[in-house]
């Protein structure tokens, strides 16, 4: 927000307890109840009064500028906390049951995790134990992943490669495969994707062969599109319940989320 902004987001808040020191035009103003009207009735020098008189508040209450931009930054996020549960209740059921993704933890689960995740977004490879830690302790979540590639020509070799391992030999290779790529610490490139099938004992050019599959080219349009549909632009992503989360959740807060969510279904 710039300053200019600030200081006119300041200047209404601060309004009222100013007002008592204004010119008689400012107390024209009080009394008429409709600030824009009175200002415009005020003659030009009792308008240079009025602005000087804010001005001087400002500078003896700076901290009242930051109260306003703190204020503002709340009203904005409790705006997209609405907007997000909107579009997550438009759209729950191709997220949490869209009929081709990994459908991981207790299938029956009470509560649907689901993230859209990128095997290079850092974050997500720092979530990803946390994530394994909250869905195997609690044993009651169904965890659901979707492939979002974002970050370049490597994410989607990676993610390409993950969900050709899932055509060809299901979810739960898919799985053990999906968590390597979590964690490998060199580039995803033909040659380090090659030798990782091999360590699982699967045929690496089988795999490669099914990476531009007409199935796998459909998979990560229509994780594109739900993407689109619910505005997000990074990884990771979480739904949880019928709340959405962008950005990395420590697992203390995943399970906050988690405890909040059950509480409302329940």
């Amino acid at each position: 927000m710039s300053l200019r902004s600030a200081l006119a987001a300041a200047a209404a808040i601060t309004l009222a307890p100013a007002l008592p020191a204004f010119s008689q035009g400012a107390a024209d103003v009080e009394s008429s109840g409709a600030l824009t009207s009175g200002a415009m009735q005020m003659s030009d020098q009792e308008r240079l009064d009025f602005r000087a008189e804010i001005r001087a508040y400002l500078l003896d209450n700076p901290e009242v500028i930051m109260e306003a931009v703190n204020l503002l930054e709340a009203r904005k996020q409790e705006a997209q906390v609405r907007a997000d549960l909107a579009l997550v209740a438009a759209n729950i059921d191709v997220l949490t049951d869209d009929g081709y993704s990994f459908v991981g933890g207790n299938p029956d689960g009470d509560i649907t995790v689901v993230e859209f995740m990128d095997y290079r977004c850092t974050f997500c490879r720092r979530a990803f134990p946390e994530v394994e830690e909250l869905v195997n302790a609690d044993g009651n979540i169904r965890f659901v992943v979707k492939e979002f590639p974002i970050l370049g020509p490597q994410s989607d070799l990676s993610a390409r490669f993950a969900l050709s391992v899932q055509a060809l030999h299901g979810d739960a290779v898919y799985k053990d495969v999906h968590d390597a790529l979590m964690q490998m610490q060199t580039d995803y490139t033909p040659e380090t994707l090659a030798r990782l099938a091999e360590g699982f004992g699967l045929d690496a050019a089988a795999i490669e062969a099914g990476m531009d599959a007409p199935g796998i080219e459909r998979i990560i349009a229509a994780n594109r599109l739900q993407a689109d549909n619910l505005r997000i632009t990074g990884t990771p992503t979480f739904i949880i319940g019928g709340r959405m989360v962008r950005g990395y959740l420590q697992l203390d807060q995943m399970e906050q989320i988690v405890a909040e969510e059950r509480e409302m279904a329940g």
